[in-house]
């Protein structure tokens, strides 16, 4: 990857924003970079939520980013589970469903899947 440009946005005047019930999506465009930040309110579920947006059985999207607040729990199509909290990177494969656990807002910024992620099919 090659940086042609010097640049900076806020989140907090995104380029695009995704709505899903209890679900916000913040997406800046960097030259051809596509940056996330996914907001899931206590409560959340995937399969309840984005799931009503994408139709898809699963999650199939390919998530990397970093977790700044609250607890994620996700569960892959073969009934492996990993909990993320903050300041823990991640890497999910798409075949997957997740949860906010507890009453804490999860925050997430990705690198990768947020020029996707709770879009409309």
């Amino acid at each position: 990857m090659t940086i042609n440009g010097l640049e900076a946005k806020s989140f907090d005047e995104p380029d695009e924003q995704r709505r899903p019930p209890k679900t916000q999506v913040d997406v800046v465009n960097l030259g051809d970079t596509t940056l996330g930040r996914f907001t899931f309110e206590p409560g959340w579920k995937w399969s309840e939520t984005v799931k009503t947006v994408v139709h898809t059985d699963s999650c199939q999207v390919n998530h990397v980013g970093i977790c700044s607040a609250g607890t994620l729990t996700v569960k892959m199509e073969d009934g492996k589970t990993t909990t993320i909290t903050p300041g823990k990177a991640y890497t999910i494969p798409a075949g997957h469903d997740a949860w906010v656990e507890g009453d804490e807002t999860f925050v997430g910024y990705e690198i990768m899947s947020a020029a996707v992620f709770a879009k409309p099919a």
